[in-house]
């Protein structure tokens, strides 16, 4: 075979037409004087792996002077090289890796299994599965050797191939699903092995590094998922987080991060992890960065706050850091942070900005992380929200005002996580003064009214008196459709549980005229459309009960002071529009 392509390979190069680009023959003179140096050390049988197009080139050499010749003049370039552990799914061509096996892991198993290979791959695929819960017998394994061995036979072979064994497998033991098979192919035909590399194979510093860590905090790289509940008050976990949250800054996502299901600690990180080949390709580029991960990682954020221009990335990354623990790089960036927050002028900008700090002042501690130097940034960005909000806000289409409502409450939620009394009481003045700002839409004006009645700042009366001024005949069913889905947008739940709420809507719609609750009929379905069908059953079922809160009946009169009740009586009637006789 490789004397059939070094004659088609001779023939390609006659009919050719000459290359005008000195590279390729620089390239071929340095492979035959790489051979040559083979030789001089006393070398006779000399493998080259090479393209088949070099192959006539390095059959035949010219002297070594002409080869000398053409290399004369080329600046030295120092090099070095190293190993990289692979996986048997990079060796598969599945992975988009064509290294021409197909099968590393049954070629495995045909190069370590001294005797009865069919035998032990068939049980090996019995145990797989009794691992998956899919029920596998002794005589499932005994039948599934016959029938492969019968088709083998039938076909002219001395022995099973895979596909013999594949074919046996899905009929005797799968009862003819195709599917096991599948999870057959990923664990045992490909398999998920990862190779090694000596210790004294040569690395850059960042991967000895790392190898360092690796075994320090016993996490080793492993090519299957695993995952790791990491306790955060300690140590040992502590310094796993900050390496994993290192790397992913550096472009390394060995770890994926999970949400805690069923806990509700914030010292608590779920993580998943494995470690890719390629990551080691990643390792070596990221090395520019500094020797060690730490180094590197605090180098590489600083040039990329360097070259952040939105304040948004650049609050981002804050938080990444502090995650890290990377107290250097924290404090190049929030000068960098402090500078574009003084000239951003993008109020959507400083709102996206606030959430990540104040998830960082509010949490950070939980790391043993300092964050004093957070606050300053954050009254400034709550400042500069609060007196460019209303202008901000004015004259918004449909579109814009929906995509500042979700500002609105991100914005909303951060200042009531950072339960700063100052905050607060900048952020209410706002809302309020939103709420009387003429031309802002009515999303947003139900949305500001809705935030001031959750944050106790508006009490039930004054809400009740704006809602019925909202959805007055005077403004325009549009209007009044958006400011009513501001207002009850996504509180379902609320209207269940908040007896004030329930009790202003209540008022309201049983208020309405005839004509006018024609009109607004199909506005209010429009907004309780958006409730899951479980909260909008539970508002039927309350509203077909009625909204007055059921009477306790006394049990007994003894302690009832009548004077002090008939008192009251005309304040009562009053509140509730009656005449006493």
């Amino acid at each position: 075979m490789f004397a059939a392509i070094a004659e088609a390979m001779t023939e390609l190069r006659a009919s050719a037409p000459p290359s005008t680009d000195p590279r390729e023959a620089q390239r071929e003179a340095y492979m035959r004087q790489t051979i040559r140096a083979a030789q001089r050390e006393g070398y006779e049988r000399i493998a080259v792996v090479c393209g088949a197009w070099h192959v006539p080139a390095l059959q035949t050499m010219p002297p070594a002077k002409e080869d000398t010749a053409l290399l004369k003049g080329l600046p030295k370039v120092k090099v070095s090289a190293t190993w990289v552990p692979w996986t048997n799914g990079r060796l598969s061509t599945a992975s988009g890796y064509g290294a021409g096996i197909e099968s590393p892991g049954w070629y495995h198993h045909l190069w370590t299994v001294s005797d009865q290979p069919v035998i032990r791959w068939l049980t090996r695929v019995a145990r797989l599965l009794r691992e998956t819960d899919i029920d596998v017998s002794s005589s499932h394994v005994i039948e599934a050797v016959r029938l492969a061995e019968t088709l083998a036979s039938f076909r002219g072979r001395r022995l099973p191939d895979l596909s013999e064994l594949n074919e046996a497998t899905q009929t005797v033991i799968c009862f003819g699903n195709p599917l096991p098979l599948q999870l057959i192919h990923n664990k045992l035909i490909v398999g998920e092995t990862l190779g090694h590399v000596p210790e004294e194979t040569p690395m850059v510093p960042l991967q000895q590094d790392l190898q360092r860590e690796q075994k320090r905090l016993r996490l080793p790289a492993e090519a299957t998922w695993r995952n790791l509940d990491l306790d955060l008050r300690k140590q040992t976990d502590l310094d796993r987080s900050y390496l994993l949250h290192r790397l992913a800054l550096l472009g390394i996502p060995w770890g994926e991060r999970k949400e805690a299901q069923n806990k509700s600690s914030t010292f608590h990180e779920l993580w998943r992890v494995q470690w890719q080949p390629e990551f080691a390709i990643k390792l070596i580029e990221a090395g520019v960065w500094g020797n060690t991960v730490s180094e590197a990682t605090s180098t590489f954020i600083r040039h990329t706050a360097d070259q952040a221009t939105q304040l948004p990335a650049l609050t981002n990354l804050v938080e990444h850091t502090l995650l890290a623990d990377l107290p250097t790089a924290l404090a190049h960036l929030m000068v960098r942070l402090q500078t574009e927050a003084a000239s951003a002028s993008d109020v959507t900008h400083l709102m996206n900005a606030l959430p990540p700090l104040a998830n960082v002042m509010r949490y950070g501690n939980v790391r043993q992380t300092y964050v004093t130097m957070v606050s300053q940034v954050v009254t400034g960005l709550v400042a500069r929200i609060s007196v460019g909000l209303p202008g901000a806000c004015a004259s918004l289409n449909d579109e814009a005002a929906i995509a500042m409502s979700t500002y609105l409450a991100n914005t909303h939620a951060a200042i009531n996580l950072l339960q700063n009394d100052e905050y607060r009481q900048s952020w209410s003045d706002t809302l309020r003064r939103m709420t009387d700002q003429s031309g802002l839409h009515g999303l947003l004006a139900g949305q500001c009214c809705r935030l001031l009645l959750d944050s106790r700042v508006f009490a039930a009366d004054e809400v009740a008196r704006r809602f019925n001024l909202a959805l007055s005949t005077a403004n325009e069913p549009a209007q009044a459709a958006a400011w009513v889905e501001g207002f009850l947008k996504g509180s379902g739940l609320l209207l269940l549980h908040d007896e004030t709420l329930w009790q202003v809507l209540d008022n309201w719609v049983t208020n309405l005229s005839g004509e006018v609750f024609t009109q607004v009929l199909p506005l209010l379905r429009r907004t309780f459309a958006t409730f899951p069908a479980p909260e909008r059953r539970q508002i039927g079922e309350r509203v077909a009960r009625g909204a007055r809160s059921p009477v306790t009946q006394a049990t007994s009169t003894s302690d009832f002071d009548v004077a002090r009740a008939e008192a009251v009586l005309p304040l009562v009637a009053r509140l509730l529009g009656l005449q006493l006789n």
